[in-house]
């Protein structure tokens, strides 16, 4: 006979959203299982699938304010199977961490967030304003065809949202300690460097273009692009892929590719970067095509209602005051702030987020829970 506490109703729902393998953009029927839940509990839910993506829209309440939780179903590969302690898909716990691709990132999250809201619910039927899910399946993919599509949907009818709190993995040492009130921006440029082929001993009838690109990516790499300001980190550029040659030692290569990023503040704007990166090229003389791609524009919700709400949450189911942060990649969150809404993000420890062994604290899956029920309550109670 087991001597192990129940488990609660947050951690099953995880452990079941868990063993739904999702692998972007498929979603595996951990949306089916979210509606039924949400549909039992008085939510509206309309599907909006989009190519191969799975989408849904949920409300419960009429009228403002409109609070909306957002998260994404699908999860990364799971990478080389045989180093995991065990299935990916197959939910374990193990010294009180749960195991499974998606715990931290963010199944566990969506989880809280059904679960609150049924809480809630149930305890204040008659509540203030509208409770709003927005939920995808791609988010850790192109992010083309999910939020970035419920959004235009949304716009078109004019639907608003005034708070959104996105479940990614927030915290970074301790459940609690990090809300993400903004994101950086993102802007990718592949490079293409023109160059003439030639025999490595006569270099003066070839034309490098890895001699012709290097002075440039060096000047790139050390430049101080800003300072950042009260609420970002400074920008960063880094080269994340670049390839040459035909794979003979003796030939100077006639074309050389290069993928690099720059995730950017709101100090900066997406003309002005690309502006002084061709700008540095040609002044090196190097001859080069180039592409750009604009995954995201930073974003930043200035503390008020919605992160102080958080805040007090935290606080006072942790007895710890979190900090407000930009830092971290890209989320969704990007999409859905210019509709006018406050957007914050607060999870689950992000430290083995699309790692082999991703695992969460079993004990913060509740915690998290109550986080955002107490949010819910402060901020919709009537």
């Amino acid at each position: 006979m087991s001597n192990s506490p129940p488990k609660s109703d947050t951690l099953r729902l995880t452990e079941e959203l868990i063993a739904r393998a999702s692998v972007s953009p498929a979603d595996g029927g951990c949306q089916a299982l979210m509606i039924e839940r949400l549909e039992s509990s008085g939510f509206t839910v309309e599907k909006m699938p989009f190519g191969p993506v799975d989408n849904f829209w949920a409300t419960r309440g009429r009228g403002g304010p409109v609070f909306c939780f957002a998260g994404h179903t699908d999860v990364v590969p799971t990478g080389p199977v045989d180093e995991w302690q065990s299935d990916p898909f197959l939910p374990v716990i193990k010294d009180g961490l749960l195991y499974g691709r998606g715990a931290a990132d963010m199944k566990s999250g969506l989880s809280a967030m059904v679960t609150a809201s049924e809480e809630f619910v149930r305890g204040y039927p008659s509540h203030r304003g509208t409770i709003a899910f927005l939920i995808t399946s791609d988010e850790e993919g192109p992010s083309v065809d999910g939020t970035r599509r419920v959004v235009e949907v949304l716009r078109e009818r004019k639907q608003s949202i005034d708070w959104c709190l996105v479940g990614e993995p927030s915290s970074e040492s301790v459940l609690g300690d990090t809300i993400k009130i903004g994101r950086r921006g993102s802007l990718s440029g592949r490079l293409t460097v023109h160059g003439i082929q030639g025999h490595i001993a006569y270099p003066q009838f070839a034309d490098n273009p890895v001699h012709a690109v290097a002075p440039a990516l060096v000047e790139l790499a050390a430049r101080s692009w800003d300072h950042g300001n009260e609420h970002f980190q400074p920008t960063t550029f880094q080269v994340s892929n670049i390839s040459a040659g035909t794979g003979a030692p003796n030939v100077i290569p006639g074309e050389l590719k290069a993928r690099f990023n720059l995730r950017f503040s709101t100090e900066q704007t997406v003309d002005g970067l690309k502006t002084v990166v061709e700008e540095l090229l040609r002044r090196h003389h190097v001859k080069y095509s180039l592409e750009w791609f604009i995954s995201g524009y930073p974003f930043l919700t200035v503390p008020g209602e919605l992160s102080k709400a958080a805040t007090r949450a935290v606080q006072e189911q942790l007895q710890l005051t979190p900090k407000l942060s930009t830092g971290g990649g890209t989320s969704d969150g990007r999409f859905i702030a210019p509709m006018g809404a406050q957007v914050i993000e607060i999870g689950v420890i992000n430290e083995t987020i699309h790692k082999v062994n991703e695992c969460v604290r079993v004990a913060d899956i509740d915690k998290l829970q109550r986080i955002y029920y107490r949010t819910l309550e402060l901020l919709l109670a009537p």
